[in-house]
């Protein structure tokens, strides 16, 4: 069996790995879609810009990171996670 995102059990309802791995594989294929929307975003940015040499934002990334982890603690998630995925995805953004 393999869950969508919509019909997924809650983690404190999942009683088998089984159904834990399909509902982290929904949730992955769930993640996939927001960043290739996020990369579309980053297109537009690369289209927008002037020239390479404008991608590179310090203060920008410190505010995108900054409201990550506010948000990351409202949800949930450990800052310890969300920081060090943030700057690697920045950093890759930048890149590409």
């Amino acid at each position: 069996m393999s869950f969508t995102t919509d019909e997924r059990p809650s983690p404190a309802d999942c009683t088998t790995m089984a159904e834990v791995r399909q509902c982290v594989d929904a949730l992955d294929r769930l993640l996939v879609s927001v960043l290739a929307e996020r990369q579309r975003y980053m297109d537009a940015a690369a289209r927008i810009k002037p020239d390479r040499d404008a991608v590179r934002d310090a203060a920008r990334t410190e505010d995108v990171v900054s409201k990550v982890t506010a948000a990351a603690r409202r949800a949930g998630l450990s800052e310890e996670i969300a920081e060090p995925v943030w700057r690697t995805l920045l950093e890759r953004c930048i890149a590409y």
